[in-house]
């Protein structure tokens, strides 16, 4: 392909990419016009094949197991996706417990969510902290960060044929899951997506009966876990550091606690 025309179509999926949300206008964390190159459609698929694995193996292992507490969080986050984006009340919510000591959670686009033992066990979680951690995840899948990150990086590595693939021009199925899972499942989120899903996430929190401040909590039993130390887990890699990611939830909790409150003089009238 000549330069000039690689230039183009360059400019012209920039453009295009550019300027939606995957998120209602007014979502806290919302504001952001996100460059989505990669089919809605397509990456969705891909998610959910690479989630199955993982769950596969999980199983295969006995390592899926049943966990009360996160059954009851997920039931009471879930139903409020639909408010930041409709489409997600179609999708087919599916939440499993891996027994790991791995710090981590995960959701991805499709209403797949998986969380790990070890951060409940380690962080002795309250359900309103697991809330924090679900909500922020539920976030990651709702604002499709992995999505934006494959197309960023569809872009960045001039690699047309993969985008070719995705809109049904040809072959590349195998290079589009391996994007899918790199930047959906595996490579570490940048620090303005994380800060994107803290503020979702806590709007979700809030909304769902779940005391706001828990998350302060949680990032401070974080800081703590992983000695702060640089060594990060996966669930921290590229995160903002904690101080300043308290900071900005601190700043955030007052906007959000008229929802957390109106969720229990609703419980309070029935």
């Amino acid at each position: 392909m000549k330069l000039g025309l690689l230039a183009t179509v360059l400019a012209s999926a920039s453009l295009l990419g550019g300027c939606v949300s995957t998120t209602k206008t007014g979502t806290l964390g919302s504001e952001r016009k996100q460059f989505l190159l990669m089919p809605a459609a397509i990456y969705q698929e891909q998610s959910v094949q690479a989630y199955s694995q993982i769950i596969n193996t999980a199983k295969s292992s006995r390592k899926v197991v049943t966990n009360s507490q996160v059954n009851r969080v997920t039931a009471r986050l879930i139903p409020l996706a639909k408010l930041y984006r409709e489409d997600s009340a179609q999708w087919k919510w599916e939440v499993n417990t891996i027994k790991s000591d791995e710090l981590n959670a995960f959701a991805v686009a499709g209403g797949k969510i998986v969380v790990y033992t070890g951060i409940i066990e380690k962080l002795k979680l309250t359900d309103d902290e697991l809330a924090a951690i679900i909500g922020h995840e539920m976030a990651h899948a709702l604002r499709e960060h992995g999505r934006e990150r494959a197309s960023m990086q569809m872009v960045t590595n001039l690699g047309l044929k993969y985008g070719a693939a995705a809109a049904g021009l040809g072959g590349g199925e195998q290079q589009i899951a391996q994007l899918v899972t790199n930047y959906g499942l595996t490579l570490p989120n940048s620090r303005k997506h994380e800060s994107e899903a803290d503020l979702v996430g806590l709007e979700i929190m809030a909304r769902a009966g779940y005391n706001p401040n828990a998350a302060v909590n949680v990032w401070k039993k974080m800081a703590a876990a992983t000695g702060n130390t640089g060594k990060a887990t996966q669930f921290l890699s590229t995160h903002p550091a904690p101080v300043t990611r308290i900071e900005q939830i601190q700043k955030t909790i007052p906007t959000v606690m008229p929802y957390y409150e109106a969720y229990y003089k609703g419980k309070a009238k029935k």
